[in-house]
């Protein structure tokens, strides 16, 4: 096996906007894609597992085991100003360069099946330090986007001087969604650049702009209790995969090296 999706059940949507929330650096995308998941009650509806992800089981009760895995989940507008949407959120992101490629590819076959025309896909930016007031800096896969979203809040030109890159998921997902035919956003939460440190002030600014975009309400006082609920089990996944980086690769190649990027 290497990449697959498992489909529950087949949700009937209509121009569904596509949202990817995967864990990276301050976990911010993962955080702020699974608060609106709660906070819109959306239903799961399919699963990707991969042998890119790391090769260990989690036992976080009792006796029963936790396959890593990433989830899709559907949400039906409820009114004529809003759009319908799939969100995919996950445990993990590949293990490998050939496995990130190979993942996002799937995910963007899988959707394109929805019709998706449109994406965000949610991610921090390390700035070295934390901070109270978080910006929301944006990328596009195309240009004609940049002056649709800026109204929002979006800092566009901060981008362009940072003149970085964004490595993993997020940035692939704009790049190859490009050859799928969607126009796709990514929005860079300001963060430290901790990996194990979990920053709900830059997921809740994402979610104050993604909200303003997807016309819904959220409430977002409960995040920091959410963000600690979290906690415990995403440190459990990164503490293994640390594990397994220090046993396999040089130490030119450990999981703290590889995991200070943007995404």
């Amino acid at each position: 096996m290497t990449t697959k999706i498992i489909t529950f059940k087949k949700p009937k949507l209509k121009n569904p906007i596509f949202i990817e929330g995967l864990p990276g650096v301050g976990n911010v995308g993962r955080i702020a894609a699974g608060y609106l998941i709660e906070e819109l009650k959306a239903v799961k509806f399919a699963e990707l597992i991969s042998s890119h992800f790391m090769p260990f089981v989690l036992i976080p009760e009792g006796s029963t085991i936790h396959m890593l895995k990433n989830e899709f989940y559907y949400w039906k507008a409820k009114n004529k100003k809003q759009r319908d949407l799939i969100i995919l959120i996950g445990d993990s992101q590949s293990s490998d360069p050939q496995g990130h490629y190979e993942i996002v590819e799937e995910v963007l076959k899988y959707v394109k099946k929805f019709r998706v025309k449109e994406m965000f896909a949610l991610a921090g930016l390390s700035i070295g330090m934390l901070t109270d007031n978080p910006r929301v800096i944006g990328a596009v896969n195309n240009p004609k986007l940049e002056k649709k979203y800026e109204k929002y809040g979006i800092d566009f030109k901060a981008a362009r001087k940072i003149g970085t890159f964004i490595v993993g998921a997020a940035g692939l997902f704009l790049g190859l969604g490009a050859y799928y035919g969607i126009d796709a956003v990514c929005l860079l939460g300001e963060t430290s650049g901790m990996p194990l440190i979990p920053d709900p002030k830059s997921s809740e600014a994402i979610l104050k702009v993604l909200s303003k975009i997807l016309k819904i309400k959220i409430d977002t006082s409960r995040l920091e209790k959410k963000v600690q609920e979290m906690k415990d089990f995403m440190k459990k996944v990164e503490d293994m995969q640390r594990r397994i980086y220090s046993q396999t690769l040089p130490k030119a190649k450990t999981l703290k090296e590889r995991l200070t990027y943007i995404g």
